[in-house]
């Protein structure tokens, strides 16, 4: 019978991050990774929050396989055929640590993120699906592979398996999320050269810059459209919540070849060829459908948790790495104790209370709720703000103030301005 410390399903950042702390310590780990290898059914926007890796592995980005890193950071607007812009641009983002964001592709990081862990002693079992738990006398004691000697047993498992985490809602943690709760997002890697997308962007060497698209870039729908630069591809993609989507009978590949086709948009993709696309569901429960977090023999951690940030800052990665280490770091206590219970995992719960982790969840886990009760923030007003903005910038015969009257009477024709000052304001204590 094969017996472990700890066995991990799902070999992305959290799974990892909390085998290489067990490791460290002493512990025998196996992680079941359902992919060809680490990362190869991993996908995400493009940007890795780091500074929970940096601590793990300081530097790591003089090794780790990091496309660049972030130092512009790009906000729009789009109607029909045009752009309303904010942009970031800070030259402290250009040293060491380089504010923790990095764009990556995560079939390359997430491959060398798993080989540390392998290198120090885990061991991988790749192409392999965990179909349930394994109990004893109600407590989880292995996992049921789909393999040849599929029952393999340890004292603790942690469920790192992503945001459909079909695991927790057979073990009676987490109920099946509702489709407000969940966003689809689909996303090409279109490549270009280095040199057009550093004369195209305005970069220089590894710097990088992320830019999101509201409004028109998803219909006028609740959701929103990206670009990420990497070293010699970009990561584009779009996502909505799946109820908006099903409301709106509109299908993840369609939205995204509409995006690709905005005027604003073709022009910063012009010239680059499709390499590969993908879909992946972003979990945004919400802090007060939080699943239950452990259970005697079991922990949760990373996306199958729903620790995903969802508002500007969309923070997935530290939240997943930072989970998976104190879930090791309770493990170890409990290991001390000899008692891997539901009362002895506690700490787990604990650590994450005190952490930036529940915190930010506390303050933006709402954000979905939120934004869903104010639609006309999505297409209504990004209409109406760009028809006035170009309103004030036409040139005619007319004299400046009569043209400014013209297009505030126009927005004001079209909105509520008493309602779109409230929504505004309900909208920043929302997402910033």
């Amino acid at each position: 019978m094969d017996k472990f410390d700890c066995i991990i399903v799902g070999a992305g950042p959290a799974g990892v991050a909390a085998a290489i702390t067990l490791i460290r310590k002493g512990l025998t780990v196996a992680i079941f990774e359902r992919g060809e290898y680490p990362g190869s059914k991993n996908v995400f926007g493009g940007v890795l929050y780091s500074t929970v890796l940096n601590k793990l592995t300081p530097e790591f980005w003089k090794d780790a396989p990091v496309e660049r890193h972030i130092t512009k950071r790009r906000y729009s607007i789009l109607s029909k055929n045009s752009e309303m812009a904010v942009e970031f641009d800070f030259e402290d983002f250009n040293q060491p640590p380089f504010n923790n964001s990095f764009t990556i592709l995560r079939a390359k990081f997430d491959r060398w993120f798993a080989q540390r862990a392998e290198d120090s002693g885990a061991v991988i079992f790749t192409e392999t699906v965990v179909d349930d738990f394994i109990y004893d006398s109600g407590k989880v004691a292995g996992v049921r592979a789909r393999r040849e000697g599929g029952d393999v047993y340890a004292d603790v498992v942690i469920c790192a398996e992503g945001a459909n985490s079909l695991l927790t809602e057979k073990a009676g943690l987490k109920k099946k999320p509702l489709f407000h709760q969940m966003i689809t997002a689909v996303k090409e890697v279109v490549s270009l050269p280095r040199e057009v997308i550093e004369d195209r962007f305005i970069l220089s060497n590894d710097e990088g810059v992320a830019l999101e698209f509201f409004g028109e870039a998803v219909k006028g729908m609740i959701g929103s459209g990206f670009i990420y630069t990497n070293k010699d591809s970009l990561s584009v993609g779009v996502g909505c919540p799946i109820d908006v989507m099903k409301e709106n009978s509109m299908k993840p590949n369609d939205l995204l070849e509409s995006f690709k086709s905005h005027p604003v948009v073709k022009k910063l993709l012009r010239g680059g060829k499709t390499e590969e696309l993908s879909a992946k569901m972003i979990p945004e429960l919400g802090y007060k459908s939080l699943p239950k977090l452990i259970a005697d023999g079991l922990l949760i951690v990373g996306d199958a948790a729903g620790f995903v940030n969802p508002s500007l800052y969309r923070e997935g990665t530290n939240m997943a790495m930072y989970s998976g280490i104190m879930a090791a770091e309770t493990i170890l206590e409990a290991k001390e104790k000899g008692d891997f219970s539901e009362k002895s995992l506690q700490g787990y719960v604990k650590r994450l209370k005190n952490s930036f982790v529940m915190k930010d969840l506390e303050r933006y886990g709402d954000v979905p709720e939120k934004l869903s009760e104010m639609p006309q923030l999505f297409k209504e007003y990004p209409d109406a703000i760009l028809k006035m903005v170009q309103g004030y910038f036409t040139i005619s015969d007319l004299s400046k103030d009569e043209m400014h009257r013209q297009a505030w009477n126009g927005f004001k024709d079209e909105v509520s301005l008493w309602k779109f000052l409230w929504d505004m304001y309900k909208a920043r204590k929302a997402i910033l």
